[in-house]
C-alpha cells in the first residue's frame, strides 16, 4: 500500500511544526489495518486584557488565570487502510475534546444554568472534526468524500509554530476548547468542512486539490451551488536545504429567493500565497491573503461579518512571518501577524472609523522532552483597533506554559 494515502493530519502538524512523528498503535486483520493515535494537552494562561474607549481614553484592565488546551485540542484519531483493486482506500474518523466546560461551578455538567452559576449553551464537548474515506492510486490521483480539513488556509495553520502551544485569543478557551494561536493574526481559519475533493499525483513535487464545498447563507436565503476551494504546493529538498511554496482560493455565491433584496447576489472569494525554507536548524515562513466579502478577517472565521447586510462587502487582507531555530531537542521561535477589514461590517458600529486591525506576535520556546512528550512557553502581545467596530481598543498580553502528548 503507498504510504502517501495514509499521512495522518496529526502528522502532517507535527511534521510543520518539526516537531517528532506522532506514535500510531496500528492493527491489521486480513488487508484491512487501523492506525489509531491522538493528542492530549494542557495549559496554564495568565492573560492581562486592556480595553480603551477611543472617545474618551478610559481604560480598564483585566486579569484572568486559566487551565485550558491550547489551538489543538485533545484529539483521537481512527485511521483504516485498505487496497483493492488498484486502488489505496481510506477511511477516517476522529474526535476532539477537551479539558473545559464552561460551568463555574465545580462538578456541574456542561450546559446546566444552576441559577447563573453556568451557562446554558451549544457547545459540544466533543467536536467531530473528521469523518472521510477517500480513494485512489499514484497514477491518477485521490478523492476524498466527507469532513475535513479545508484547502484555504490549511498550509500556514499547519506551518504556525503555537500549532502546538497557546498563542493568542486565549480566553476562546472556555468553552471551544481551543485557543485561536495566531488565527485572525495573519491568516484566517480553514475549519473542517464537508466536502469533494480531487488531489493530483504528486509530480516532481507538484501537487494540487480542487472541491467542491458545504455553502454558508451568509448572505441571501439561498446557495444555488457549492463552495469552492483549490490550492497549489510545489515542495523542494536537496541536502540541508528545503523549501515549499503554494498558493491557493476560495469562492462562494449566495443569492435571494425573494425582491426587493439588498444582497440579491453575492460572491465572496479569498486568495493566498505562501512560502516555507528551510536549511539546517533554521525555517522561514512568509505568507499574505486578501478576501473580498469573505469575513472578518480579524476574527478570522470564514463567512462571518463579510459584508454591512446591504451589499457593502468586507474588503480584508494580511500577512504572516514567522523565524524558526533548533537547538538539539528545543525549538526557539517568533512569529508576528497582521490582519486589517475595511467597509463592510465596518460600517455598521458606533465607530468613525471604516477600519478594524489585528496585529500580534508570539515569542515561543518548544522542548521535545522525548518521542511523546512536547513541553511549551510562550508569550503572545495582541493589539486590536476599533475592536468589531465598537470604537474600542484592545491591548491584550498572554503568558502560557503546558506541555502535549502525541501518541
Amino acid at each position: 500500500m503507498h504510504k502517501s494515502m495514509s499521512i495522518r493530519p496529526l502528522a502532517l502538524a507535527l511534521l510543520a511544526c518539526a516537531s517528532t512523528g506522532s506514535q500510531a498503535v496500528s492493527f491489521t486483520h486480513n488487508d484491512v489495518t487501523l492506525d489509531i493515535n491522538g493528542t492530549i494537552n494542557g495549559f496554564y494562561v495568565n492573560r492581562e486584557a486592556k480595553t480603551i474607549n477611543r472617545s474618551t481614553g478610559a481604560a480598564t484592565t483585566t486579569t484572568n488565570s486559566a487551565l485550558t488546551n491550547g489551538l489543538l485540542p485533545g484529539w483521537i484519531n481512527f485511521v483504516a487502510t485498505t487496497q483493492a483493486n488498484g486502488q489505496d482506500i481510506k477511511a477516517h474518523f476522529s474526535f476532539a475534546p477537551g479539558i473545559n466546560n464552561n460551568s463555574q461551578t465545580v462538578g456541574l455538567p456542561i450546559g446546566n444554568n444552576a441559577g447563573g452559576a453556568g451557562t446554558t449553551n451549544p457547545y459540544s464537548q466533543i467536536d467531530t472534526r473528521n469523518v472521510y474515506f477517500q480513494f485512489g492510486n499514484n497514477s491518477w490521483g485521490s478523492l476524498k468524500f466527507g469532513r475535513d480539513i479545508g484547502l484555504f488556509g490549511r498550509d500556514i495553520i499547519l506551518s504556525d509554530m503555537t500549532l502546538l502551544g497557546v498563542g493568542g485569543t486565549s480566553n476562546a478557551g472556555i468553552p471551544y476548547n481551543t485557543t485561536f494561536g495566531m488565527i485572525g493574526h495573519g491568516y484566517m481559519y480553514t475549519g473542517f468542512q464537508p466536502q469533494i475533493t480531487y488531489t493530483t499525483p504528486n509530480v516532481g513535487g507538484f501537487q494540487a486539490s480542487v472541491g467542491i464545498f458545504q455553502p454558508s447563507k451568509f448572505a441571501g436565503d439561498e446557495t444555488k451551488a457549492p463552495g469552492f476551494q483549490g490550492v497549489a504546493t510545489y515542495d523542494w529538498k536537496r541536502d540541508a536545504a528545503s523549501a515549499k511554496v503554494w498558493t491557493g482560493a476560495v469562492s462562494q455565491t449566495t443569492s435571494c429567493a425573494v425582491s426587493p433584496c439588498a444582497t440579491s447576489s453575492y460572491t465572496a472569494n479569498g486568495f493566498e500565497v505562501g512560502a516555507k525554507a528551510g536549511y539546517g536548524n533554521f525555517e522561514a515562513v512568509a505568507y499574505a491573503f486578501t478576501g473580498s466579502g469573505l469575513g472578518l478577517s480579524t476574527v478570522g472565521a470564514q463567512f462571518y461579518g463579510g459584508s454591512n447586510n446591504r451589499g457593502n462587502k468586507t474588503e480584508s487582507d494580511g500577512y504572516f512571518l514567522q523565524g524558526t531555530y533548533k537547538f538539539g531537542d528545543t525549538k526557539v521561535g517568533l512569529n508576528y501577524g497582521e490582519n486589517k477589514d475595511k467597509d463592510g461590517f465596518a460600517l455598521t458600529g458606533t465607530s468613525p472609523l471604516n477600519s478594524i486591525k489585528n496585529r500580534a506576535y508570539t515569542l515561543g520556546v518548544y522542548h521535545s522532552l522525548n518521542k511523546f512528550i512536547t513541553l511549551v512557553g510562550e508569550v503572545n502581545e495582541e493589539k486590536v483597533t476599533n475592536v468589531s467596530d465598537t470604537n474600542f481598543d484592545n491591548k491584550n498580553r498572554t503568558l502560557s506554559f503546558g506541555g502535549l502528548i502525541f501518541f
